[in-house]
């Protein structure tokens, strides 16, 4: 009897570290949106420079080096304050829901020719964060859409927000592999034939996390590191107490 309850014991104990070891790959699976590095000072240079919305746009695709399309929302929330959202429209319905954003800025007028920033990532960049200022006076070179911003007779034009539509997106994706074609050096034709890639396959966030950020020390706050070690000893945890007992019930 008590062979058969510890060969029963054995099984049960195979079953739980199987169903635990494929809950701990689950949790770092390569899955959408969630290994291509952001270069975080380009796309603040992108925002700093953009004549508008679509501009935008363009420029933030040409940064990310995923797949997906970043689509772009601009709302003017009073004549000093701006947020502008970069979300992944994976529902097509052109609106920012909050599991679908990617990152954050939120730019407020200080002053005469200057403003002060904030960019906070989202989703799976949740934990980027870095604040700063612009001063124009100094000779800083921007954009149509910050400069106008700027202007003490800016009429807010954004209150309405401007949101990414289906169109656009077809051809920001036109844009963009028209860009990556023209850049051999950093992307290749993807195997599909539809589309380019990187050549750098850089990822992060997956298989125990690289650095998130693609220059590891950004001049904007620079590069958590993602990882599962927290997971990792709530499994460790588990087993043990799972082993302890079964063991007491032996002794028993």
């Amino acid at each position: 009897m008590q062979k058969i309850l510890v060969i029963s014991i054995i099984i049960i104990l195979i079953i739980f570290n199987l169903v635990l070891c494929k809950n701990s790959s689950d949790r770092w699976t390569t899955t959408e949106n969630t290994t291509v590095p952001i270069d975080w000072d380009k796309i603040m240079d992108a925002y700093k420079s953009a004549d508008g919305p679509r501009d935008f746009e363009d420029k933030v695709n040409e940064i990310y080096e995923g797949d997906e399309i970043i689509s772009v929302s601009v709302q003017d929330k009073d004549t000093k304050t701006q947020l502008v959202t970069g979300f992944f429209d994976n529902n097509k319905d052109g609106k920012v829901e909050s599991d679908e954003k990617v990152f954050e800025i939120k730019r407020n007028i200080t002053g005469e020719q200057q403003a002060g920033y904030e960019v906070n990532g989202h989703g799976s960049y949740t934990g980027y964060h870095h604040t700063g200022m612009w001063d124009i006076a100094g000779g800083m070179i921007i954009g149509g859409m910050l400069l106008n911003a700027m202007s003490p007779r800016y009429t807010p034009m954004y209150t309405q927000p401007y949101t990414t539509n289906q169109q656009r997106i077809n051809q920001i994706d036109n844009n963009r592999n028209n860009f990556r074609a023209s850049h051999p050096d950093k992307f290749t034709k993807s195997a599909n034939g539809k589309g380019y890639e990187s050549k750098s396959k850089k990822t992060w966030g997956s298989k125990g996390g690289k650095d998130w950020n693609k220059s590891g020390t950004s001049g904007f706050g620079g590069g958590k590191k993602s990882g599962g070690s927290s997971f990792g000893k709530r499994i460790s945890f588990l087993r043990r107490k799972f082993i302890k007992f079964f063991i007491k019930r032996i002794e028993e």
